[in-house]
C-alpha cells in the first residue's frame, strides 16, 4: 500500500521516487496544531520559531507559544499559535 502511494505521489508530482520518499508531510489543523512526518531533526526550538530539517530542505514554523508536544522517529506534533510555515531548500 505504501509503495503504491509513493508511486502515485511521485508520478503526480513528476519527481523521482527517492525524492518523494524524502518529502515531508505536513498536516495543519487550524492555526494551533501541525504534524510533520519524514523529518530528520530539530534545528532550532523556541516559543517563536521551530526549525525542522527534512530530506528535501528545512521547514520553519513561526508563531507564538509554540511547543513540541511529542516527537518520534516517524512524526512530530507542534502546538501553539501558528502564524507561518515556510519551506527552504
Amino acid at each position: 500500500m505504501k509503495d503504491k502511494l509513493i508511486d502515485h505521489v511521485s508520478d503526480a508530482a513528476e519527481m523521482p521516487k527517492d525524492v518523494a520518499l524524502k518529502a515531508p508531510i505536513l498536516t495543519l489543523t487550524g492555526r494551533t496544531e501541525l504534524t510533520i512526518e519524514n523529518y530528520r531533526g530539530i534545528q532550532e526550538y523556541s516559543e517563536l520559531l521551530i526549525r525542522v530539517q527534512t530530506g528535501s530542505g528545512e521547514v520553519c514554523i513561526k508563531g507564538k507559544n509554540l511547543w513540541i508536544e511529542y516527537y518520534t522517529n516517524l512524526e512530530m506534533l507542534i502546538r501553539g499559535r501558528i502564524i507561518a510555515v515556510e519551506f527552504k531548500n
